[in-house]
């Protein structure tokens, strides 16, 4: 006798989880040659393999037990108070919570503020990740325009009553590698503070500045209407999976509470390592030479856009536009007028080169046009092949 066949129902939040449209681009790029702009990945060649060699040693050899047992839910003490130490406000570090790479605290973040139907306001565009990770919660995203300066306060004061919060980017923000501008965050802050607006200040990339360090973080302005998460992906190693929340202590408990039933902890072996790869400002001596790195690159490919695309400033509808980082991993960019990225993308990869189209990073009405270029990974000779290529690409489609 055959048993009847098992019936799964879906919770309604799952019918709201989609891929990442990032993720299912990296797919693409791993085929042989293919010159990829599109990852957000940190480049391999910044990693300390040697430090974390040592640490790895270290900490067996000190604490094996402690490192490989569970452990306690906010994080390993010592790697909290470095957290602490390290941000430009007085934080406690009973307010600091570890986690599983910052898009965990993205997560907790969703789970402890939102609510079905509740309005939440992002950035246009804004982090995809972000927005995947509020949306299995049913909010209602509204995005607040913005431009290379930041959040535009008018169109923010008519949309942020009744908000649970603003979630930003202030520095060389994913997508677009904008910087918000101090006067920007001045006037944010104190509209935060005057309506009651929470803010999520996200910010991986803060220290990778080129030339100037950006202004203060907006929570330095206003800890208690502030929840502040940074990650150790881009300054360290993605592979670790290691961030980290400071909330004020009016949300911390729920938070950690959210962690709890998440994971229990994040790996204690991981955080040991940090911890002890960190002690003795390594990151003051480690980090400028990320940035050197990075800045050679964005000025490689900013040569490369200039060589191919001489009518850039000319004739901005008919030749690819973008802007230029002052830190971070990432470049914007538009197409041509009439042109669609989405549909511009395969015939990229035909000729060898990959990017990310923009319009999955707007919760609303994407800018078909627009493009995000990675330019950290690539060499120096790829990043001019793949520019060169994505010139032909997009002078070949103009001629369809």
């Amino acid at each position: 006798m055959n048993s009847p066949a098992s019936t799964w129902h879906m919770a309604r939040r799952a019918a709201r989880m989609n891929p990442s449209v990032i993720r299912e681009i990296l797919k693409v790029t791993e085929k042989p040659g293919i010159i990829s702009f599109a990852g957000g990945l940190p480049s391999p060649k910044t990693f300390p393999v040697a430090e974390f060699e040592a640490a790895c040693a270290k900490v067996l050899k000190d604490d094996p037990q402690g490192a490989l047992q569970y452990a306690a839910s906010e994080g390993f003490g010592p790697l909290r108070e470095q957290v602490a130490a390290m941000l430009p406000w007085n934080v406690d570090p009973s307010q600091v919570l570890i986690t599983t790479g910052s898009q965990q605290g993205l997560d907790l973040v969703a789970k402890v503020l939102v609510d079905a139907d509740s309005k939440i306001l992002v950035e246009s565009p804004t982090y995809l990740g972000a927005v995947m990770a509020f949306i299995p919660m049913e909010p209602n995203v509204v995005s607040v325009a913005s431009d290379e300066h930041g959040v535009i306060m008018d169109d923010l004061a008519q949309k942020a009553d009744g908000a649970r919060f603003l979630y930003v980017l202030p520095n060389f923000q994913n997508p677009t590698g904008n910087t918000m501008s101090e006067a920007r965050r001045a006037a944010l802050s104190a509209l935060a503070t005057e309506r009651g607006l929470p803010l999520i200040e996200d910010n991986p990339y803060g220290d990778l500045w080129f030339d100037t360090p950006p202004p203060a973080p907006l929570t330095a302005r206003n800890p208690e209407g502030c929840i502040y998460l940074g990650s150790f992906s881009k300054v360290l190693a993605p592979g670790l999976r290691l961030g980290f929340v400071v909330a004020p202590k009016t949300v911390y408990p729920k938070l950690l509470q959210a962690k709890q039933a998440a994971d229990l902890h994040s790996p204690g072996f991981n955080q040991r390592m940090i911890a002890e790869v960190m002690k003795d400002g390594f990151l003051d001596r480690h980090v400028p030479t990320i940035r050197a790195l990075y800045k050679s690159q964005r000025d490689a490919m900013l040569d490369a856009l200039a060589q191919h695309f001489p009518d850039a400033s000319r004739q901005p509808d008919q030749s690819l536009t973008w802007n230029t980082p002052a830190g971070g991993m990432f470049l914007w960019a538009r197409l041509p007028k009439g042109m669609n990225a989405v549909d511009l993308l395969p015939y990229a990869v035909d000729k060898g080169v990959a990017f990310v189209p923009g319009a999955p990073f707007y919760a609303d009405h994407g800018d078909e046009r627009t493009l995000r270029l990675s330019f950290v990974t690539p060499s120096v000779e790829e990043i001019h092949r793949g520019v060169a290529a994505l010139a032909a690409t997009i002078k070949e489609r103009q001629g369809v």
